[in-house]
C-alpha cells in the first residue's frame, strides 16, 4: 500500500520446515532443496524440489487460516479442475493429498498445504498490487480466463466461508433487504478491535456521506446478481502465462486465498479495482489504464455476456468492491500483526480514500466511461431492462 515490497510477516518457509511438511506426504521423499521463497506477506510460502519432482508448499499461521477455512478454499479448487472451462484445459490445479487423503494438515502453529508447481510463466514474479498489465493483450486474455472460471464455478454451491481474516466478501452492500449500516454493524460485532478501531473513527458518518451514494446506485440492480464463487484477487501476477509474449494466454490461475462466495460482477469488478487503476500513483495524473480496460471487458464479454442490470450494476458497485477486503485487512493488521501504522494505512488509505477517490475527477471520469460504455453495448436494452 505504500509503493513498496513489504516484508513478509511471516518466518520465511526454511528447507528444514518444508522437510518437516512434506513427512506429511510420504509420496514425494522429504525436501532436497529450497527452490524459491514467495515475497508475498501474508503466508510463507516457497517451491521446493523433492525426489518426486518440485511442489509449491504455503504455510500460514492458525490464526490466519484454520484447517476448516483452508478445505472451504480446496474443495473450491477440486470442483474447478473437475469441471469444464468452456474452449480450454481447466486453469488451476488441484490440491496435493496425503497417505490420509488430506490435503490441509496440521504442523505446530502452522495450516499446511502442498501444490502442485503451476504450469507457465510468472511474468509478473515481481509485480506489486494494483500495477497494471503489460499489454492490451494480458488484460484481453485475462477478461477471457475470467469468464471460463467464472462459467467452471457455476455448479459449486458450497455456503459462504465462515468468518476468517483475509477473505474477501460481499454483504455490507449485497442488500437483501438489510441497509449497510446494519450490515455493517453485523460485520464489526464479529471482529472486536476492528469494531473499537471503526467506532473510534465514526463509520457511520463515513458511511453515510462516502459509501451510500454510491449503494443507492447499486441497489435498484443488486437482486439481479446470482450468487457465486469468485477468486476476489485477479491480479495479473496471480496468473501465469504460455509466452514471454504481449500477446500471450493464461496457462493457469493461482492464489485462491481470497476466494469466496459472491458474484460473477464482485470479481469482474475487483479486477478492474486490483489492474486498472493504479492506486500507488494516487495523486498523480492518469492513473486509470482505459485501453486495457477495453481490453480486459471485450475479452471477458467474449465468452460470458452480461445483462444490462448486471452492467448497470458493475459501473455502482466499483466504488464499493474493495471495502469487505479492507476491513479484513484491516482487522488483520489490529488482531493478529497489533499494528496500529499499519491499520491505518488499510482503513484510511483503501477502505475510505479508495472510494472517495471516486468521487473525484479522475474516479468521476472512470465512471463516466463506464456508463458511455454500457450505453454504446446495451443501448436498445436500456429501456426495457430500466
Amino acid at each position: 500500500m505504500t509503493g513498496t515490497a513489504d516484508l513478509p510477516d511471516w518466518p520465511p518457509l526454511t528447507l528444514a520446515d518444508a522437510d518437516l511438511i512434506l513427512r506429511h506426504y510420504p509420496q514425494f521423499g522429504g525436501a532436497t532443496e529450497l527452490i524459491s521463497e514467495s515475497p508475498r506477506p501474508f503466508s510463507s510460502a516457497g517451491i521446493v524440489s523433492t525426489p518426486a519432482g518440485p511442489v509449491f508448499i504455503k504455510r500460514h499461521h492458525r490464526s490466519v487460516r484454520s484447517k476448516a477455512g483452508l478445505l472451504e478454499e480446496h474443495r473450491f479448487l477440486q470442483h474447478l479442475a473437475a469441471t469444464s472451462w468452456i474452449d480450454s484445459p481447466a486453469l488451476v490445479q488441484r490440491p496435493y493429498s496425503n497417505s490420509n487423503g488430506e490435503t490441509v494438515v496440521l504442523e505446530g502453529e502452522w495450516t499446511c498445504e502442498v501444490h502442485p508447481v503451476a504450469p507457465g510463466l510468472d511474468l509478473y514474479e515481481d509485480a506489486l498490487s494494483w500495477t497494471p498489465f503489460q499489454s492490451t493483450g494480458h488484460a484481453r486474455a485475462a477478461g477471457r480466463a475470467l469468464a471460463r472460471l467464472h462459467h467452471a464455478a457455476a455448479g459449486f454451491s458450497a455456503p459462504p466461508r465462515q468468518a476468517e481474516q483475509l477473505v474477501t466478501s460481499f454483504t455490507i452492500f449485497a442488500g437483501n433487504g438489510i441497509e449497510p449500516a446494519a450490515q455493517l454493524e453485523a460485520y464489526l460485532a464479529t471482529r472486536p478491535l476492528l469494531q473499537s478501531y471503526a467506532e473510534a473513527r465514526n463509520w457511520r458518518r463515513d458511511l453515510q456521506e462516502m459509501h451510500l451514494p454510491f449503494y443507492r446506485e447499486l441497489q435498484p440492480w443488486a437482486s439481479h446478481l446470482s450468487p457465486l464463487w469468485t477468486h476476489n484477487d485477479f491480479h495479473a501476477s496471480n496468473l501465469m502465462w504460455t509466452a514471454a509474449s504481449s500477446y500471450a494466454e493464461v496457462a493457469n490461475i493461482v492464489d485462491f486465498g481470497l476466494s469466496d462466495r459472491t458474484n460473477a460482477v464482485h470479481d469482474l469488478a475487483t479486477t478492474i479495482e486490483r489492474n486498472i487503476v493504479e492506486w500507488l500513483r494516487l495523486g498523480e495524473p492518469d492513473i486509470v489504464r482505459f485501453d486495457h480496460l477495453d481490453a480486459l471487458l471485450s475479452g471477458y464479454l467474449e465468452l460470458h455476456p452480461l445483462e444490462y442490470p448486471e452492467a448497470r450494476a458493475l459501473v455502482a458497485m466499483l466504488p464499493l468492491v474493495h471495502c469487505e477486503f479492507a476491513l479484513s485487512e484491516t482487522d488483520y493488521f489490529l488482531s493478529i500483526l497489533h499494528s496500529e501504522e499499519k491499520a491505518k494505512l488499510a482503513y484510511e488509505g483503501y477502505f475510505l480514500r479508495h472510494t472517495a477517490w471516486f468521487l473525484e475527477p479522475q474516479g468521476r471520469q472512470l465512471l463516466a466511461y463506464l456508463n458511455n460504455w454500457i450505453e454504446k453495448n446495451w443501448a436498445d436494452t436500456q429501456g426495457r431492462a430500466k
